[in-house]
């Protein structure tokens, strides 16, 4: 039976999307199953003392100053509102002055939401919907471009290290220039086909954000007192805009340097929050990655061709001798591809600066070009799918490094 556009095999890349999909859902469901299992084996046990604790402490608080327990239920209530309001027994700095509501609108934004501080009023509560709406967009933009101009330096970097590495071994000459006798046959090639590694990027953002983290650490250690392990554990959860609010920073009425200190948390919050958004983009990569080699290893046979299977995507992860045995194809047919990058995109590899620049620059016009083709019911032709592939096909900071990965083995 003929391969129809739905079939799973390599003419089907909506059912291999799909399928990627589905199994991308189904881990993730597994990664939650086993966190919870996990985070209820340390945290339950705690939780009951605290509620044992809580209870002996309160019949002993009800017994010692003759008070009925619907009377100390009722006055513990009012002071619940009062928290949410912002009102504590210790000395805290007014939540809705001017910097208070300006360090407000900064977690709105930054979508990190401590939630220490939230509009009580009606009128508040509307305009938060507008304001979050623009806001949070403009800040996510802000974190797509910082992150086209961290790879940029991080790719001139890279290429920079790569040309001494060479020039070391003999391969270029030393001033940088290809051909003309200045290393061999392997000069040409030396740089033609590099690409940064992803990998090399990962460890360069995860040494970046350790730093971020240890030195802000630090900071809150000394001005907060809080221990470092919990300053480590507040900068993860301010960084990565989880935002749980059980530990926030700059809330005491006042500090030793106060204007210094609010200047340094505002900076450590913002290169961290940057960092590990790029570095949360980099790891989504790599996780395409082990869902792309995790469905080369299942071969899901097609039911309606017989004798094929579910073929590899381009930038699989795949083992050394299949992934030597594919650069070697790629190379010799280097020449009759249509684009003069095609077949040398390996899967531990990124885009070079001109591909980086163009593909940012026909992003949008190609998610404009998918969104029409969609709602028009015309799919791509079938001879597209070499060009749209899972790296193809995102939008914003996933579709901006890896717009042109698409180009990247031969079938």
């Amino acid at each position: 039976m003929a391969c129809r556009g739905a079939c799973c095999c390599g003419s089907g890349p909506v059912n291999e999307d799909n399928a990627r999909f589905i199994m991308l859902a189904l881990l993730i469901l597994l990664y939650l199953l086993c966190g919870a299992a996990v985070f209820s084996a340390l945290e339950h046990p705690k939780e009951k003392q605290a509620k044992d604790r809580w209870s002996q402490r309160f019949e002993h608080f009800s017994q010692k100053h003759n008070l009925s327990r619907n009377d100390l239920e009722g006055f513990l209530r009012y002071y619940e509102e009062a928290t949410i309001a912002g009102i504590r027994v210790d000395s805290l700095k007014p939540r809705w002055d001017f910097p208070g509501a300006f360090y407000f609108v900064g977690t709105v934004v930054s979508t990190i939401g401590f939630g220490m501080t939230t509009p009580a009023t009606a009128s508040g509560k509307i305009f938060l919907i507008f304001y979050g709406l623009i806001g949070c967009a403009a800040t996510i933009l802000f974190f797509n471009l910082f992150l086209e101009r961290i790879i940029t330096v991080l790719g001139l970097v890279l290429k920079s290290c790569h040309e001494v590495r060479h020039r070391r071994k003999g391969v270029l000459p030393h001033d940088g220039r290809r051909g003309g006798g200045g290393g061999g046959p392997g000069a040409e090639d030396g740089l033609a086909g590099w690409k940064p590694s992803v990998y090399c990027v990962m460890l360069i953002l995860c040494v970046a954000a350790a730093i971020i983290s240890c030195c802000a650490s630090a900071m809150y250690s000394s001005m907060e007192g809080w221990g470092y392990l919990d300053s480590l554990y507040f900068c993860f959860v301010a960084f990565s805009t989880i935002g749980f609010g059980d530990m926030v920073s700059g809330q005491r009425a006042s500090y030793r340097n106060h204007s210094l200190y609010s200047l340094g948390n505002f900076l450590f919050i913002l290169m961290g929050s940057c960092c590990i958004y790029s570095l949360f983009n980099v790891i989504s990569i790599v996780i395409k990655q082990v869902l792309n080699w995790l469905l080369k290893r299942l071969r899901v046979p097609c039911r309606h061709c017989p004798g094929r299977s579910l073929r590899p995507s381009r930038n699989a992860v795949v083992p050394g001798h299949v992934r030597t045995r594919v650069r070697n194809i790629s190379i010799d047919t280097d020449a009759v591809n249509e684009s003069e990058t095609d077949g040398r995109r390996m899967s531990g590899e990124m885009i070079s600066m001109r591909d980086f620049l163009a593909a940012n620059k026909v992003n949008l016009a190609i998610m404009q070009k998918q969104l029409s083709e969609t709602a028009n019911g015309h799919p791509r032709p079938s001879g597209s799918t070499n060009r749209h592939n899972e790296f193809s096909g995102g939008v914003g900071a996933l579709g901006i490094m890896n717009n042109r990965l698409a180009e990247t083995s031969v079938d």
